[in-house]
């Protein structure tokens, strides 16, 4: 059998390891992905037993023996997904991968966690009244749709899980509630399961005590998250009374579900893949609707993806799959959670501050944001230095100014209002080392790569964080006076600032590195100094220090943006129970804006214009996505398809769709039904094929184009008229390169299909060679 390219870049590099490894190597732990499953429609556990015990037989004839192949494995995934984790050395992994049945294996990598106004900012709400056109009651708020999450797990006595107001839980729901070793861990209505995968994790972290055992949320990003998507209402909801209001998730009738598969960080990496694939084989399992993945690792081909494989198989069970962008921006090329299937959320700003000004003896005034629980004493100036001015004997100016553990002299800082760079260490922990050292106060400043992008934290001392451009006045005032000094007001809420979205630094891009033929990401939502519940674990800054509780906290991140799009998927799945995963994602980016709150392109952090690779198809607007007119549809045998023109072969794909499949010769990557285009390589002319399904009301669409700087578009037909509901019509776009004014950058246009009331608006992205 010939293996396919994705194969032999798998076995080259396992054949270099075991060449690089002593023969008495310790083992690892793999994942072997076996594909799909042919259970029939009634599983029962006499079908997961007899899978888990052909786990044992294909293991035993690489280790030697039945029970050292039981001794290895970790997880049997039996339900939905078909593989097996496993501990075993490099030599046997090798071999393993050139079984026939195999699709792939790879190492058990971890991954990072990618960490009450956003509604009303997207239009669900305004200043807490919900209008009658609101996709809130439209779509019952989300009533009985199950949103399940894969994250840190959950702190069930958070309001934002009380199930006031709910009925009985939805007979479909296969899930349970796993607290045998947390007696006081409760479901309820509201809360209707939760799980924990930790054998992944412990495989790299050693034994693990029984406390591990529970899927409560000691970190609280998963609380976080969850509430984000679908928390019940909470009035009063705030953080040091910021931002005070009524809590709710984007779905708030819907039922929730948390799958615990991150853990304290080991190697800077908090989640597994084994766990990973074995919580999505689960979810699957239990019923849920909608999963909600704020977590991600570097790109990776989709075969060597646990998010990508797991997503696969829900998607392909109708259940809509939504991941953060990841938080590696503003490079471009950083995307993960690329895969076709998946909905890709990038993170951009709101119009809420909690604006904290920073006074200048000078006068001038720089305005900041803060969470800060103190304030400094009277109205009177402080003191201000440089951090770097204040380094410790045996630290360097360079991590002095970043206000690392141990490089401040206390004798420099006692009494002062410090002024630190952000960069390197977590923000809040600059606070607490200026705290140690004696400061009253810090002024955060950004560095020039994260420009106005500024983030409100709860700083154990009065604390702003300013933008770049306000940074360069602090330092440059610091310097032209001997005796400088300054005043940190307290925080207040401003609403309605501008600009506002503009993308967040952090915010992973594009180009998707391992399929560029997919823009990525989809689509952005807030996922900046978003406030939701929390763990009561531990204190608002997740710091060893801090002593603080609080039941609601302001967190920044794609985490953040990603659980928004999917309490607005959760609206969609009950309004448009029908629709399949790709149609919901088409609707949500077809009605998209890139504009921002001023009519203005949407910029990024330094205040230039922004592109498709920072927001997809645009900010997210979900009175919009209920009405999107048409959609671009896509079924599981289209994904097999994009599989094939990956370079995979039919072996391959026929064990990932568990069905024998016949690759077309005419397969494009540009031809996938996706609701953007985007080529990587023009060198002359190009045509795809894109086929819109109706949704809505009879009528006349036509094309509008906003061609990309060098490019001719040509659309044809230029009209197409819809006289049902679920009557398609395709459409075939060409671009060519004028080859006078073409540039060797990527360059951005778009389509738009209207019939006046709808606004189908697709990106295109091109980059001519």
């Amino acid at each position: 059998m010939r293996l396919s390219i994705p194969s032999i870049y798998l076995l080259s590099f396992l054949l270099f390891s075991l060449l690089r490894t002593p023969t008495s190597a310790t083992k690892k732990s793999y994942v072997v992905y076996l594909g799909a499953h042919s259970h029939g429609p009634e599983q029962s556990p006499i079908d997961f037993n007899r899978v888990t015990e052909t786990h044992y037989e294909f293991l035993a004839s690489f280790l030697g023996s039945h029970a050292l192949a039981k001794e290895s494995i970790l997880y049997s995934y039996a339900r939905h997904i078909n593989g097996f984790a496993a501990t075993f050395d490099d030599e046997v992994a090798a071999s393993i991968a050139k079984h026939p049945k195999v699709v792939s294996i790879f190492l058990n990598k971890g991954r990072k966690l990618h960490t009450t106004r956003s509604w009303d900012f997207l239009g669900l709400e305004h200043e807490g009244v919900i209008a009658s056109n609101s996709s809130w009651k439209k779509a019952r708020y989300g009533e009985d749709t199950i949103i399940g999450n894969l994250d840190t797990g959950v702190w069930p006595e958070s309001k934002s899980f009380s199930d006031e107001g709910l009925g009985p839980i939805p007979s479909k729901w296969k899930g349970i509630c796993q607290n045998e070793t947390d007696a006081g861990f409760h479901c309820n209505r509201k809360l209707i399961g939760a799980r924990y995968f930790n054998k992944g994790y412990a495989a790299v972290a050693g034994s693990l005590n029984s406390s591990f055992d529970t899927p409560r949320d000691n970190d609280g990003h998963g609380s976080h998250t969850l509430s984000t998507a679908g928390g019940n209402f909470v009035a009063g909801a705030s953080i040091y009374s910021f931002g005070k209001g009524t809590a709710k998730g984007g779905s708030p009738k819907a039922r929730v579900a948390a799958y615990k598969v991150c853990w304290p960080p080991v190697g800077g990496n908090e989640c597994f893949d084994a766990d990973i694939i074995a919580a999505f084989d689960m979810a699957i399992h239990d019923g849920v609707d909608v999963l909600s993945v704020s977590l991600g690792g570097q790109p990776t081909p989709f075969f060597n993806d646990s998010v990508a494989i797991g997503s696969f198989h829900a998607v392909k069970h109708g259940i809509v799959v939504v991941c953060s962008a990841g938080n590696s921006g503003p490079k471009d090329g950083t995307v993960s959670n690329a895969a076709p299937w998946q909905i890709t959320v990038g993170a951009s700003t709101m119009d809420r501050q909690f604006r904290s000004n920073v006074i200048l003896g000078n006068s001038m005034r720089l305005e900041g944001e803060s969470l800060s629980s103190t304030v400094l004493g009277s109205k009177k100036f402080y003191p201000l230095v440089s951090a770097a001015d204040t380094k410790a004997a045996n630290a360097s100016a360079e991590d002095a100014l970043l206000c690392k553990n141990g490089t401040l002299d206390p004798r420099k800082v006692k009494g002062k209002i410090l002024v630190c760079l952000r960069g390197q260490n977590a923000r809040v922990d600059k606070g607490e080392q200026a705290q140690l050292a004696g400061a009253l106060g810090m002024v955060l400043a950004n560095s020039e790569i994260n420009g106005n992008e500024i983030i409100a934290d709860a700083h154990v001392l009065p604390a702003s964080h300013i933008n770049f451009t306000d940074g360069v006045a602090i330092f440059t005032y610091c310097n032209s006076t001997k005796s400088p000094k300054a005043y940190i007001t307290r925080a207040t809420t401003v609403l309605g600032t501008k600009p506002a979205p503009f993308m967040a630094a952090f915010s992973s891009k594009g180009p998707s590195t391992i399929a560029p033929e997919i823009l990525k990401p989809d689509i952005t939502a807030p996922g900046v100094s978003v406030i939701a519940a929390y763990t009561e674990a531990q204190g608002p800054t997740n710091q060893i220090f801090d002593e603080r509780r609080v039941q609601f906290n302001s967190v920044s991140g794609t985490s953040m943006s990603c659980p928004h799009v999917s309490g607005i998927v959760g609206l969609l799945k009950t309004l448009h129970p029908t629709w399949s995963p790709a149609a919901i994602r088409s609707a949500i980016m077809t009605t998209a804006e890139t504009q921002d709150n001023r009519r203005e392109p949407i910029l990024n952090a330094s205040y230039d214009k922004a592109t498709p690779f920072s927001y997809g198809a645009g900010h997210v607007l979900p009175n919009s996505a209920m009405d999107p007119g048409l959609v671009y549809d896509l079924s599981i045998n289209d994904y097999l398809d994009f599989i094939c023109a990956l370079g995979y072969n039919e072996t391959q794909v026929s064990m990932f769709s568990d069905n024998p499949y016949k690759c077309s010769k005419l397969i494009s990557l540009a031809n996938l039904n996706y609701p953007s285009i985007t080529i990587a390589k023009l060198s002359d002319s190009i045509t795809v094929t894109r086929t819109l399904k109706n949704v809505g009301s009879p009528g006349t669409y036509r094309a509008h184009i906003q061609e990309p700087s060098g490019i001719l578009v040509i659309v044809k037909p230029e009209s197409l008229k819809f006289m049902k509901v679920d009557e398609e019509k395709s459409f075939n776009i060409t671009l060519m390169v004028r080859k006078a004014t073409a540039s060797e950058d990527y360059v951005f246009g778009r389509l738009i299909w209207s019939d006046e009331k709808h606004f189908v608006k697709s990106p295109i992205v091109v980059k001519a060679v």
